[in-house]
């Protein structure tokens, strides 16, 4: 359907549509509008925008310190971009379940004035696709007042609940350019060892939730061993369609769409980009369905791997902030902790280095530091690895907890966490 290129406009004839103090989505992840943003930034006659979005790819030129005044970004799950304003006052952010963020539109408690997204271009039913995210593009996109688009020739065209009709667009901008990606990183030695041991808690049927970086990467490519597993996840990435194409992933054993790889957004290389346009056997919908905890729990071994920045010795996951400066999110951790822990024979686990810094900090602490943000708390936390080993702390005790996770913190800094577990008299 070429036709719909004879009504494309500039990306800042698409954004004058946006007025002042309006709630505008941004769509996020490998889908971030830049051309759009870029544009909205050029506009100098704005006040009081509300910048609504989950974490961001690209350069964001409304960030700036002069456009303070002018936007307010406000993320649900913060990226790189954005740690550095909202550590300084010029941005914020919202502590939220990654599946509670539909709602937020959907329900009306915050009111979207116009939502800002990249779109596939429309197949021959003149119908676009939400591309690589659908997570809470899809709410946003339903709720907003007006809908303004980029339409990016190299946009992946999915599968699931992602179809936008060009009808529903006030505007669009046809681009043709690379997406943002991430090309798999070799895994270190560390995180090598820590897929090891992760790796063996997942069985033949298993199906496996992961995201992405060194050590989802060194888990899954110990997985092509296995057979029939499912996957259904948050996010979907390079490690994922090398699983795939080892002939592991069947997803036939699934109580929810069998046989069907099941995602909320996909970010990582042109290959994995190229592997989910037009797959039918890979959908993606809104993540306040792949992240429903009543729909997890229908689905037998799921294996949820995700990590933290630091746990204390009772259990205390902290995975959104290092002490008060804000990181990420709490996104969806606690949705699939909570969700395997219902699971039948499923393992909520937290997967991460002993250390940061180059060895000097240990990631396993006495106690959490001021400000920081308990993402899985330590009633929901069941197993933890790091390169040392695996321990599984569900219905340990304080003193045992303590003594598990110092037998798996770096040597170095084992003795003064017992010493810590002395003083608390939990030795």
């Amino acid at each position: 359907m070429q036709s719909w290129k004879s009504r494309n406009a500039s990306p800042d004839g698409v954004v004058s549509r946006i007025r002042s103090g309006m709630n505008v989505f941004v769509h996020g992840a490998a889908a971030t509008p830049t051309p759009l943003l870029d544009a909205l930034a050029r506009r100098s006659d704005l006040a009081g925008v509300r910048l609504w979005h989950i974490h961001l790819e690209g350069p964001l030129a409304f960030t700036a310190p002069e456009h303070a005044h002018r936007f307010r970004s406000i993320s649900l799950f913060t990226g790189a971009g954005l740690r550095e304003p909202v550590a300084e006052g010029r941005a914020d952010f919202v502590p939220i379940f990654l599946s509670d963020i539909p709602g937020l539109f959907s329900g009306g408690r915050v009111r979207l004035d116009a939502a800002l997204v990249q779109l596939s271009p429309p197949d021959r039913h003149g119908t676009c696709s939400l591309g690589t995210s659908v997570d809470t593009a899809r709410a946003a996109v339903d709720a907003a007042g007006i809908v303004l688009a980029e339409i990016n020739e190299r946009m992946p065209r999915t599968h699931g609940h992602t179809a936008v009709p060009l009808g529903r667009l006030a505007a669009w901008t046809a681009t043709d350019r690379d997406l943002p990606g991430h090309a798999p990183l070799p895994p270190t030695e560390v995180e090598e060892l820590i897929g090891d041991h992760v790796a063996s808690l997942v069985e033949d049927g298993a199906c496996p939730q992961l995201g992405i970086g060194g050590i989802p990467n060194a888990v899954l490519a110990r997985l092509e061993g296995r057979r029939d597993l499912g996957i259904h996840t948050e996010m979907f990435s390079d490690g994922a369609v090398r699983l795939i194409e080892s002939g592991a992933v069947s997803n036939a054993r699934k109580a929810i769409h069998p046989g069907r790889t099941i995602t909320s957004f996909a970010v990582g290389s042109r290959r994995l980009y190229d592997f989910i346009d037009d797959n039918p056997l890979v959908e993606f919908h809104p993540c306040d369905r792949t992240n429903d905890t009543n729909l997890i729990r229908t689905i037998d071994r799921v294996v949820a791997i995700n990590s933290g920045l630091e746990i204390d010795l009772t259990g205390q996951v902290c995975a959104d902030s290092i002490g008060h400066r804000v990181y990420s999110g709490i996104g969806g951790q606690m949705d699939f902790i909570r969700g395997a822990a219902m699971s039948r024979d499923g393992k909520p686990i937290i997967a991460l280095p002993s250390t940061a810094a180059g060895g000097t900090v240990s990631r396993i602490v006495a106690q959490l530091r001021p400000g920081a943000g308990v993402v899985t708390t330590r009633g929901h936390v069941h197993w933890i690895v790091t390169e040392y080993g695996a321990v599984d702390l569900h219905g340990k005790t304080l003193s045992e907890r303590g003594r598990l996770l110092a037998s798996i913190a770096h040597p170095a800094h084992r003795e003064p966490l017992l010493a810590a577990l002395s003083d608390l008299k939990r030795a």
